[in-house]
C-alpha cells in the first residue's frame, strides 16, 4: 500500500463530511457548480463526446445499454450514474479497454478530497461535489464517450453544465418529484427537456402528447435534430425478438436480458440515440451483443440466490424492482402480468417506499395481480414513508395488507402460510430499499 492511500480516509467519512457543506439534500441551481468547476479549471470542458440522459423513468436502464452497445463495439466508456443501490462507487465507472471498472475507494477519496479542497468550505450539496469529482476523474483518464444521467429534472442538475453534447436524449416522462419540478406534466417535462443543446441532435423515447409537444418545441428552439420513437424510428417485438427500423434500415435483434416488455423501449431508445451520431460506427454484431448483455440492477431482478432466498418459502420466486412512482409500477406490473402467463402462481407485493411518493398511485397498478401486500419501512434512510400509512393506501384500494417489520421478517412470515404453489414475491417501491435488499442478500452490484 502506498503512502497516499494510507493517508486516505475511508471514503464514508468523506461522503459524511461533505454532506454537511449544505444543509438541503437537494437544492437545484447551477451557481455553486459553475463557481466550483471554475476553481478547478473547467474539467467538463476537458470530457470526451457526452451523451446526456434525462427522463422519468429508463435512465439507467438505457444508459446500461449504451455502455454494454459501446463497450462491444471496442470503445472505452466512462459513466456518471444515481444514485447508488450498495456502494457509492456504482455511480462512477472508468472506461477501460475490453469493459469499464468502478472507481476504486482510494481514488475516489482523492477525488472527492481535491473537489473539496477547491470548494474551501462554500456551501454546496453533496450531489454537486460528488458530480464535479466524476467530471475530475473522467478528464484525468482516456476514453471515447462519456454517457451521464441526470440527477434530477434537468434545467437546474449538476450535470447540466455540458454545453455541447455528442446526443441529448430524454426517456419517458412522468410525474414524479413534483415539489422540485412543477405539478404538470408539462412543467416537469420542459425542465427535463432543458438538457437539449443547440445543434445536438436529441433522441427521445415515446411520449404523452402533453410531453411531446414541450420537447418538440424546445428542440426547434435550439435547433436540434429530433429523433422522436414512433416517427423517426421504431422498436417492436416480433417472435420473442427486438426489431428495431428507422430511416437507416432494420434490425432483427435477440430479446434484451433485462426482463420487461419496457425493456424492448428502452433497447430501442439506446440504438436510435446511437444510430443519431455520427461519430463511431456502430456495427450490428455490437448491438447485437450489447443488448443481449446488459445489466442494470434493482430493474425487474430476479434473485436466483443469496440469504433471502433461504429464508424465504422453498421454491418460490423473489423479484427486485426500484420503481416509485405510478408509471414506475406500471411496467413492473405489466412485466409481472407477462410472468404470470408463462408460470402462475400467488404474487405477493413486499413494498417500501419514500414519504413524499403516492402509494396510491404506485400500489394501483398491482390491484388486480395481487390483494397481498406486506408494507415495510426502508432502514436507515430518513423521510422513508411508515409501513401504516403505506398500508392505508393499499386498503383504500381493496388489498389485503399487513405490516411487517422489514423484508427479512416479511420473508419469514410468508413461509408459514400454506401455498399450494410457492408464490411469487416482488420487492419493490424505492430503489433505496431495493439497495438494502442487494446488500442483505450479499448480492452487492459490480
Amino acid at each position: 500500500m502506498n503512502a497516499a492511500a494510507k493517508r486516505a480516509p475511508p471514503l464514508r467519512e468523506v461522503i459524511e463530511r461533505l454532506s454537511a457543506l449544505h444543509p438541503q439534500r437537494i437544492d437545484l441551481g447551477l451557481e455553486r457548480m459553475h463557481r466550483l468547476l471554475e476553481r478547478l479549471e473547467h474539467p467538463e470542458r476537458k470530457l470526451p463526446p457526452v451523451i446526456h440522459v434525462a427522463g422519468t423513468n429508463g435512465k439507467g436502464s438505457t444508459i446500461a445499454y449504451l455502455r454494454a452497445v459501446l463497450e462491444a463495439a471496442g470503445l472505452r466508456v466512462h459513466v456518471y450514474t444515481s444514485p447508488a443501490l450498495v456502494r457509492i462507487n456504482e455511480c462512477f465507472r472508468l472506461g477501460r479497454p475490453g469493459g469499464g471498472i468502478l472507481v476504486g475507494d482510494d481514488e475516489l477519496c482523492g477525488a472527492l478530497e481535491d473537489c473539496e479542497r477547491a470548494n474551501a468550505g462554500a456551501p454546496i450539496t453533496v450531489f454537486e461535489i460528488e458530480t464535479a469529482a466524476a467530471f475530475w476523474l473522467f478528464a484525468q483518464h482516456p476514453a471515447d464517450v462519456v454517457l451521464l444521467e441526470v440527477g434530477l429534472g434537468g434545467r437546474l442538475d449538476a450535470t447540466n453544465v455540458i454545453d455541447a453534447p455528442l446526443a441529448s436524449v430524454i426517456a419517458p416522462v412522468s410525474m414524479d418529484h413534483t415539489e422540485f419540478l412543477g405539478d404538470t406534466l408539462g412543467a416537469i417535462t420542459a425542465e427535463k427537456a432543458a438538457i437539449i443543446k443547440r445543434n445536438a441532435p436529441v433522441i427521445c423515447a415515446e411520449q404523452a402528447p402533453e410531453a411531446m409537444a414541450v420537447i418538440e418545441q424546445q428542440a426547434k428552439r435550439m435547433h436540434a435534430p429530433l429523433y422522436a420513437a414512433g416517427e423517426g424510428w421504431h422498436v417492436n417485438v416480433e417472435r420473442g425478438r427486438l426489431v428495431y427500423q428507422d430511416d437507416r434500415g432494420l434490425m432483427d435483434l435477440a430479446a434484451p436480458k433485462l426482463f420487461g416488455r419496457h425493456q424492448f423501449d428502452n433497447a430501442g431508445l439506446a440504438i436510435a440515440t446511437l444510430r443519431a451520431q455520427n461519430r463511431f460506427k456502430i456495427e450490428p454484431a455490437a448491438f447485437e451483443a450489447g443488448i443481449v448483455n446488459a445489466e442494470w440492477p434493482a430493474r425487474m431482478q430476479r434473485l436466483a440466490s443469496g440469504a433471502l432466498l433461504e429464508q424465504a418459502p422453498a421454491a418460490c420466486e423473489i423479484w427486485l424492482d426500484g420503481g416509485h412512482n405510478a408509471e414506475g409500477g406500471r411496467v413492473a406490473a405489466a412485466a409481472l402480468g407477462d410472468l404470470e402467463e408463462r408460470v402462475s402462481r400467488p404474487l405477493v407485493v413486499i413494498a417500501g417506499m419514500m414519504a413524499n411518493k403516492d402509494a396510491g398511485a404506485f400500489l394501483a397498478n398491482f390491484a388486480g395481480l395481487t390483494r397481498h401486500i406486506i408494507a415495510v419501512q426502508i432502514p436507515d434512510r430518513d423521510g422513508a414513508m411508515p409501513p401504516d400509512r403505506l398500508a392505508d393506501a393499499a386498503r383504500a384500494l381493496g388489498m389485503r395488507v399487513e405490516t411487517s417489520g422489514g423484508v427479512e421478517a416479511a420473508l419469514r412470515s410468508l413461509t408459514r402460510l400454506a401455498y399450494e404453489v410457492p408464490p411469487r414475491i416482488l420487492i419493490t417501491g424505492s430503489l433505496y430499499l431495493a439497495g438494502h435488499v442487494l446488500a442483505v442478500n450479499g448480492t452487492p452490484p459490480g
